[in-house]
């Protein structure tokens, strides 16, 4: 049995920490804010319920194979797409009914969003046995949907409806191939489609790792394969419920957590880890210290390494967000879970958030507005609404305008292109990178880190593995990424790492997990 300190109780950090309990560690979680969850958090006033973080959830099966209960309702409309010109697109957990849809907003594009499915099933088939995985010297754990049929599998009573693992698939020559190498998002866009508005639909998917579409790799385009085969879900109360589940798996399995507690030190041994120092100046002893935290915290302040931050800072930063977290009175008619507002010009849109490093003059809006029958998210006749706009990481004091100021920039434009707010407004609360980065002590309130920036991005993040023995890394900075679903298999992956790295030092629990 190991001595395993958790700095930051993250959702890749709590998922290591569980599995790792479960194998017979003693485990302890230190976390600095109030509460664990990480960026999966909420913001309430007045009645009101917002996500700040995560709003849907995609690959459930990470979290119900942990025996994680979730109220999960699936959505049938996936997402909302507006275009300033007044054309719209839903896009349906039914892929061929979405690529109807396809059709009859650019008629004769429903056949190439097919081929985009197949090839982003190829893709997604590749990275599971490779890059999600675990770090590029090889694979550590199978593809982690840890159940047969990935696709098809149903989930009944919060769990699915079978334990069943499937065979460890192992990589295949092709798989390098299977993900467009060398081709950048926007290329890949225009590979199987003509009209701009659908390139700009993939495109998309760069901001999902906080990214340019114009040099971000094609490889995060096979998102649909995940949206459109297991789905996406809305958690009943709200995503933090998922963090507050994971919290009550840990209790229950024995994980010793210490909540407003901040780490400052990470404490060397000879050729190896040997603790931490808390902010009250307590050195407390480890064999194992998983780092849930931005890699540039790590390298930059707990363990000083010049020459790792300098490679971290070469990456760039992905970017930051601004929130909106607008209190609206009364109901709108037929509003999805998820709408997005784009852009008249994204490639200058993406310019001024990576180039001229300032919120875009003209934003794409990312709209998440809770299920009407979840009466937990706001007063009967009413609706949160949590909108984001992709800014640059940094100091919002160097912004053009103030932050209130270009919230009403936002909401100018989102009433030209339909969702218009005025008069129905109880009240509108912002976040900004600078409430990001201290919230979370993300580097300059960058989301994920670094920016995928090139097509060899996603292999030059921080690995796994830290530079002494018994040092590991998890979180949206560090390998596979960002997203609720790769920190869990980050969380999976240093789970694995342990295991493989300290082969004796477990002993199995008496009993499975409930």
């Amino acid at each position: 049995m190991a001595e395993v300190i958790v700095v930051g109780g993250g959702v890749g950090g709590m998922v290591a920490a569980l599995l790792l309990a479960r194998d017979g560690h003693e485990v302890r979680v230190y976390e600095r804010l109030p509460r664990l969850g990480g960026k999966l958090a909420e913001h309430r006033r007045d009645g009101f319920t917002f996500s700040i973080g995560p709003s849907l959830l995609t690959l459930p099966g990470l979290f119900l194979d942990l025996g994680v209960p979730l109220d999960l309702l699936e959505l049938d409309e996936l997402c909302r797409y507006r275009w300033p010109d007044g054309s719209a697109l839903s896009t349906y957990r039914d892929p061929e009914r979405t690529a109807e849809a396809v059709d009859r907003l650019a008629p004769g594009e429903g056949r190439g969003w097919r081929a985009y499915h197949r090839w982003a099933g190829r893709c997604l088939d590749a990275s599971m046995r490779t890059f999600f995985a675990g770090p590029l010297s090889g694979p550590v754990v199978e593809p982690p949907i840890p159940w047969s049929g990935r696709r098809a599998a149903g989930i009944m009573g919060g769990r699915p409806d079978a334990g069943r693992r499937g065979p460890v698939p192992r990589p295949r020559p092709g798989d390098l191939l299977a993900v467009a190498p060398g081709r950048t998002l926007d290329a890949l866009a225009g590979r199987f489609f003509r009209d701009a508005r659908l390139r700009q639909y993939v495109g998309r998917y760069a901001t999902y790792a906080g990214s340019n579409p114009y040099r971000a790799p094609a490889a995060l385009g096979c998102v649909p394969a995940i949206e459109h085969g297991d789905g996406g879900w809305y958690v009943r109360g709200g995503l933090p419920r998922l963090a507050d589940a994971l919290a009550a798996s840990l209790g229950k399995a024995g994980v010793d957590v210490h909540l407003e507690t901040e780490i400052t030190e990470l404490i060397p041994g000879p050729g190896r880890v040997g603790g931490v120092r808390t902010a009250r100046g307590e050195a407390v002893r480890a064999d194992i210290v998983i780092v849930n935290a931005d890699a540039a915290a790590l390298y930059g302040r707990l363990l000083p390494d010049r020459a790792r931050l300098r490679r971290i800072a070469g990456l760039g930063l992905s970017s930051s967000a601004f929130l909106l977290l607008a209190a609206v009175e009364g109901r709108t008619e037929g509003m999805p879970h998820h709408s997005v507002v784009f852009s008249a010009d994204y490639r200058r849109e993406f310019g001024d958030i990576f180039d001229r490093r300032r919120p875009p003059e003209d934003p794409t809006v990312y709209i998440a507005c809770p299920v009407a029958d979840d009466p937990t998210q706001a007063p009967a006749g009413a609706e949160s609404w949590s909108m984001l706009v992709n800014v640059p990481a940094g100091d919002p004091a160097r912004w053009p305008l103030p932050p209130e100021a270009y919230a009403e920039l936002v909401l100018g434009r989102l009433a030209s292109r339909g969702h218009d707010l005025s008069g129905r407004l109880r009240f509108l609360d912002l976040l900004t990178p600078a409430d990001l980065r201290d919230r979370y002590g993300a580097w300059g309130g960058a989301i994920y880190g670094g920016a995928y920036g090139g097509p060899l991005a996603p292999f030059r993040r921080p690995g796994n593995r830290g530079p002494l023995r018994g040092l590991y890394l998890v979180g949206g900075s560090a390998h596979p990424g960002g997203g609720l679903p790769l920190v869990a298999m980050g969380g999976r992956i240093v789970a694995a790492l342990v295991r493989r790295d300290f082969p004796r030092s477990a002993r199995r629990p008496g009993k499975a997990h409930p």
